[in-house]
């Protein structure tokens, strides 16, 4: 495992506690009650993402939607090139001399949970679509079979 190291801002300690509540995150589906002031703030601070107004503003903008969701997931998908901030189009949050160490261990570890997460992202997505489409013809009195 990659040694982790202090920085003027985050500690090594620091960082691995976000490493773990990541992990956590993931593990179970990046439900809210595991989606920390930690990792927001790291996200935030660290991994080119904007602050969304607040951590319930971030939650919202990248984990209610099923395609929100999996897109998030490709910044930390680095299996096929370096990967990007999907709000900056950059890789500085990758390769940062601060913070690479810590963020590229998230990736390692997203690696772990991308495949799964993207497919049930894509079945949420899927379901409010479907949904949405049905109330959109019942509005009109149709209805599909």
């Amino acid at each position: 495992m990659t040694e982790l190291k202090d920085t003027e801002f985050m500690t090594a300690t620091e960082k691995e506690r976000v490493l773990k509540q990541w992990e956590i995150f993931l593990r179970n589906g990046c439900r809210r009650e595991h989606f920390t002031k930690l990792l927001y703030q790291h996200l935030i601070n660290h991994c080119s993402f904007i602050a969304h107004y607040d951590i319930d503003g971030f939650y919202s903008t990248y984990f209610e939607r099923g395609e929100d969701t999996e897109h998030f997931l490709t910044q930390f998908d680095s299996r096929a090139s370096m990967p990007k901030s999907i709000e900056y189009d950059d890789a500085y949050w990758y390769t940062d001399p601060d913070y690479s160490d810590i963020n590229q261990l998230m990736c390692l570890i997203a690696g772990v949970y991308i495949d799964d997460l993207s497919r049930v992202a894509r079945d949420k997505q899927r379901e409010a679509d479907i949904k949405q489409a049905k109330a959109l013809l019942a509005k009109h009195g149709l209805t599909i079979n």
